[in-house]
């Protein structure tokens, strides 16, 4: 069987990168590492702690906005080390006025959701395992 190593990137569309670089420049505190144009689109890239890229894409031909219950993308979640770091993420969306569901405990773990500029839903989350 073959196997994989991981996620090496995600890639959302976007409506504008113009509105969403700031909005993920000021969320993760990094500026785009790449950036690139190939004929219909052009592409933010930001490396993310732990080296996953997330690349926003804007596409000439802009198609019906983000909805979860669509089949294809639900949410994205990002891991946080645990409650004291998701507490430090909380904080942190409020200081930008991101609005976000504040914290949802589960068997499996707590998560944050919140949106981006296009309603992408996106999550902080703390495995389970982690909250001991």
């Amino acid at each position: 069987m073959p196997t994989i190593a991981g996620f090496d990137h995600v890639a959302l569309s976007v409506t504008d990168l113009a509105v969403s670089v700031p909005f993920y420049s000021a969320l993760w505190g990094l500026e785009p590492a790449v950036s690139m144009s190939d004929g219909p689109f052009r592409r933010q890239v930001f490396v993310l702690p732990g080296g996953t890229n997330l690349g926003l894409t804007e596409h000439d031909r802009p198609g019906a906005g983000f909805e979860p219950a669509r089949a294809g993308l639900d949410h994205v979640g990002f891991a946080v080390a645990d409650r004291d770091e998701l507490s430090a993420w909380l904080t942190h969306l409020d200081e930008l006025g991101v609005e976000h569901s504040g914290p949802v405990e589960a068997d499996y773990g707590v998560a944050v959701s919140f949106t981006d500029p296009d309603g992408i839903a996106l999550e902080l989350f703390v495995a389970a395992s982690a909250l001991q």
